[in-house]
């Protein structure tokens, strides 16, 4: 049986580490990365991008934030404020378009010059993303890939919650693939809970 399935995940995980620190360098007040491991494999609707570069900046932005106790986000960190654009900004991403209704300035890109400052940084965790991209999808594991720490950002399993109702009128926010997965019940009327129609109230 091969082995570099099971090595992938600690081969991409040291690579965003090693990434992470050279972010640092130029930014001495962001905090270490904990767990590179978390990146990989979970999803979040608030970020919006793959992982990659791009990402581990916008998840410094973040980091900075923590560091210097910043709040940066609202909405159960799904929003992202104007106070999250200036850290990203100050790390070579920009916003182009107005603020999304539900997640804000959370869909930031690299500059051209922060491109070009990081070169070699970009190509060493491309390789690394695409050679766990080609080791979990020969397990079809493929769709679960790369979007990051749901949890942070009061989304599990990934995607953006919705109401659900169920027949005597309450409602919870869920995300449909979480939904999808198995029935949730109502304690009140022992009745599932629905993704809600236009004609629903609650």
């Amino acid at each position: 049986m091969s082995t570099t399935q099971p090595t992938q995940p600690l081969v991409l995980a040291a690579e965003l580490a090693s990434a992470w620190g050279d972010i640092q360098r130029f930014h001495p007040d962001l905090p270490n990365l904990a767990a590179p491991e978390s990146l990989i494999g979970e999803s979040s609707s608030a970020c919006g991008t793959e992982l990659g570069f791009e990402r581990l900046l916008h998840e410094a932005a973040h980091g900075l934030a923590a560091a210097r106790g910043i709040r940066d986000t609202s909405r159960a960190g799904r929003y992202h404020n104007r106070r999250f654009l200036a850290l990203a900004d100050e790390l070579g991403l920009d916003h182009h378009a107005d603020p999304h209704p539900s997640s804000g300035f959370s869909l930031v890109t690299m500059r051209p010059d922060t491109r070009e400052r990081y070169a070699d940084t970009i190509e060493r965790l491309e390789r690394a993303v695409s050679a766990h991209a080609d080791a979990t999808s020969s397990a079809g594991d493929r769709a679960r890939s790369f979007r990051g720490p749901a949890t942070r950002h009061g989304s599990s399993g990934g995607g953006v919650r919705v109401k659900a109702v169920c027949d005597c009128g309450r409602n919870v926010r869920v995300v449909p693939s979480v939904l999808a997965q198995a029935a949730i019940v109502c304690g009140a009327c022992g009745q599932p809970f629905r993704i809600a129609e236009a004609g629903d109230r609650g």
